[in-house]
């Protein structure tokens, strides 16, 4: 029998192929010609896996029909496959079995299968509502500058982007949104966007559902943490580029500017202001951000915010002699803190591996590649501008590493919270080591 991790992980595996082979099709590319398996293939596995790199340029090299696969593929993998596979179900009026249930609480990073079907409504109506909405705020934004027929596509396909945290847009020659560094429609619409699917979708249920039961000690942290790297990210942003790339800008705009580009790395790779130009100090703190990603159950990648605050808080507690790691007034399990350890420790290991082998298949410098690759393990997107020079093993290696973001986190986190497996009833014999 095949394990929910391993269906998981197959799935995603099967729905990237099958959007390579359809972007491979003649019809997908604005030439008419094939883009390339190799192309098509980082491109459906960017999609799917919600990063937001690209080899080629996005508005140039695919045609209505290929951005409309994209498109696909966005939603497909942002919001997990078994969560769409059961409004398919429900559409139908069939039972969602059991088998499903599980499937869709490890794909939502759930604990329990109890009111998995009625979680996914909630996700699903939450998803399409914002997701809606915003198109038509930005629809109408973009009309006044392409006409409605162009607005109306730009407002549904980056609203749809930005929500599942994917990075792709139509505004052609790698620029992404620097066109758009003081606008506040557009600036205010994407950062939503990117944070409410960030956010978690137990903890958007949660808020949703708060006047019938108190908010959990998840959603409590994932909220605190996510507001504390916003608001140090954009001090951190304005300090660094206050006399670089926002010196051109008005203050109103600098703040904006700042704004955008620490909600960003939140696995969102949208950017108003240019990567490559921004002082390495900028630089190497997006990494950081990057790393730390998302939060549980959203459309984003990283180690997750949950992840980064129990280990700060688990630091915190050492340091003042504190036996047990305490959050927000509760005791966290010592087996969360070792799993959240494992995570962060398997991820730093997979971006530093990933890295070095980087520095033999490509010529750029080291920041430039470590950042290309925790922006591809954080499924973020950004980029200083290597993608599309990298190498043909450098691509697959990238490749690799978005599928790995995507899935390899959450399978980590399920094999480790294995409790359905009887426990050993074997201990050896405890001992100590020097540490520090």
């Amino acid at each position: 029998r095949i394990s929910p991790a391993r269906t998981i992980l197959l799935g995603f595996a099967a729905v990237i192929l099958a959007g390579a082979f359809l972007l491979t099709l003649p019809g997908a590319s604005v030439s008419g010609e094939s883009a390339g398996f190799l192309t098509a293939l980082f491109t459906a596995t960017s999609a799917v896996c919600v990063t937001g790199l690209v080899v080629v340029d996005t508005a140039t090299q695919w045609s209505a029909w290929g951005q409309v696969i994209i498109l696909g593929l966005i939603q497909t993998g942002g919001l997990g496959f078994m969560t769409l596979a059961s409004l398919v179900f429900l559409l139908l009026g069939k039972r969602v079995g059991l088998k499903e249930r599980i499937l869709i609480r490890e794909s939502l990073n759930q604990y329990e299968v109890a009111g998995i079907v009625r979680l996914v409504k909630r996700v699903l109506i939450f998803s399409f509502l914002v997701e809606g909405f915003f198109a038509c705020v930005l629809a109408w934004r973009w009309s006044l500058d392409f006409g409605w027929r162009r607005g109306l596509w730009l407002g549904v396909f980056h609203s749809i982007s930005a929500f599942n945290n994917a990075g792709f847009d139509l505004f052609g020659d790698f620029r992404s949104l620097t066109g758009y560094v003081g606008d506040p429609v557009v600036v205010f619409s994407i950062t939503t966007l990117i944070v409410l699917g960030g956010i978690g979708f137990s903890v958007a249920v949660n808020v949703w559902e708060w006047r019938e039961r108190r908010l959990t000690v998840h959603s409590r942290l994932a909220l605190l943490v996510t507001a504390y790297l916003l608001a140090g990210g954009t001090l951190a942003v304005l300090l660094f580029e206050w006399n670089n790339t926002l010196a051109a800008l008005s203050v109103p705009d600098r703040f904006l500017g700042a704004y955008f580009q620490s909600v960003t790395p939140r696995t969102a790779g949208f950017n108003t202001l240019d990567i490559a130009k921004l002082r390495h100090s900028t630089q190497f703190l997006l990494t950081v951000l990057m790393f730390i990603g998302a939060s549980p159950g959203s459309t984003g990648g990283g180690i997750k915010t949950t992840t980064f605050g129990l280990l700060a808080a688990a630091v915190w507690s050492q340091s003042r002699g504190k036996e047990d790691t305490e959050v927000l007034g509760r005791r966290i399990p010592e087996e969360q803190i070792s799993k959240a350890l494992a995570v962060t420790l398997m991820s730093g290991c997979l971006v530093t591996v990933v890295t070095l082998l980087l520095t033999l298949t490509d010529s750029a410098d080291f920041l430039t590649l470590l950042f290309e690759t925790v922006s591809a393990f954080g499924t973020v997107g950004l980029s200083m501008g290597v993608t599309p020079t990298l190498t043909s093993l450098g691509r697959i290696l990238i490749i690799i590493t978005m599928f790995a973001g995507r899935v390899g986190p959450l399978t980590a986190m399920i094999a480790l919270a294995q409790s359905a497996r009887p426990k050993n009833l074997i201990r050896r014999v405890e001992d100590r080591v020097l540490i520090g």
